[in-house]
Order: structure tokens, then sequence, then C-alpha cells
């Protein structure tokens, strides 16, 4: 005669358990192998990537300039941009961007604009609807970024001395703000902080259709 084995109430909780566990492993591993799979975004995938990207291959494009032509403010102006270039950093993390990407050619030489801001150019060459140009429109085609500087609204410039008056507009909400130049970067026009603030979109670090004007 076969006989018929049963299994007690405990046996019988302690395997019911088991293999919950197994189960809730099993759900920790899938959680743990999905957020994995969500890499940082490049500047490529990102329009708030390429903004930080940007700001920070300016300021890096600084730094390579005074050290190669140096001067008696060069060591104070690289301490400044590097505390600048260690902000950025912090910024591309929260935004959940790659730390310490870098745009180097995302603003090209004076009188050079990259490819993606010429194919804008055209549409940025015009003034708001209903606003004359108050002033000589200057760097072409160029897309605007900030430095990570605080301070009171100004901007840098790689091709207008300390004491320019520039108008920036941004042509996708019509907000425009007039800064002068305080410092030098390596693009036509970096607003900091408090200038952007004053023009930005919300969420992004970056201005592609941008109307830069000379006033003063």
């Amino acid at each position: 005669m076969s006989r018929r084995r049963t299994l007690g109430t405990k046996k019988k909780v302690a395997l019911l358990v088991s293999a919950a566990a197994v189960a809730g492993g099993g759900a920790f591993v899938m959680a743990s192998t999905s957020n994995a799979a969500q890499s940082p975004q490049t500047a490529a995938e990102s329009t708030v990537c390429q903004g930080l990207a940007t700001a920070l291959g300016n300021n890096q494009r600084f730094i390579e300039g005074q050290r190669s032509a140096p001067d008696a403010q060069s060591a104070a102006r690289i301490a400044n941009r590097e505390a600048v270039i260690a902000q950025i950093k912090v910024q591309q993390e929260a935004s959940g961007c790659v730390v310490g990407e870098s745009a180097q050619g995302s603003q090209a030489a004076a009188g050079q604009p990259s490819q993606a801001a010429s194919a804008s150019a055209p549409a940025s060459q015009a003034p708001p609807a209903g606003n004359a140009a108050s002033g000589q429109q200057v760097c072409n085609g160029s897309t605007v970024t900030l430095s990570g500087e605080a301070g009171a609204p100004a901007a840098s410039s790689n091709q207008f001395p300390a004491g320019t008056k520039l108008k920036v507009t941004n042509l996708d909400n019509n907000k425009s703000t007039t800064v002068e130049v305080t410092s030098v970067s390596g693009s036509c026009a970096l607003l900091n902080n408090a200038a952007f603030e004053q023009v930005r979109e919300p969420g992004k670090f970056l201005i592609r259709r941008a109307l830069i004007e000379k006033v003063g």
C-alpha cells in the first residue's frame, strides 16, 4: 500500500515564504536591471544637456586661452572659471546628463557658427514681430547659453570689449535683456546666470534662435 504523505502546517508556511522570497528577489533583479539601463543623456539626446555641454565647453576654451596667453590676472580668472565648471557638472548630474560632457565645437571661432546654428540663422536674423531693431545686429546665427557665473546680469564675449552693451532677444518667447560685457569668453555672447534667467524658457539651457544686437 502506498502511503500518502502530507505536509505539516509549519512546512507549508516555510515553503510559501521561500517562494515569495525568490519571487521578490527576481523582481528586485529586474528592477535593478531596468534602472541600470537608464543611462545618462548626451547633448545629442537632450536640449538641456546640449546647453550644459556648450556652457562647459565655452569655459574650458576660455581657460585654454588664458593658459596659452597668460597675464597678471589669468590665475584668478582660471580659478573662477574652474569653479563655474564644477557647478555646471553638478547641474549635468542633476539633469540626468553625462557629467563632464563638453561641446567644445558647438560654438566655433568668431564668424564661424556651427552647422546647427547656421541652419536656424535665417529665422533668427529677423527681429520679433512688431519690434524694430534697436541696434546693430551682431553674431548672426549664434546660439546663446549661460556661463554659470553669479552676480548681476552681465555678459562675456570673444568679440566685444568690456563696457559694450548687448541686447539679447530669445525669439522663441520674445523675451529680451540688455547687458554689459564684463569679461572675455569663448563665444560671441555668453550670459551669466542672472541675465540668462531673464530670457530663458523653463528647463532650457540653450537659446537656439537668438537675436543679438550691439546697443552701446
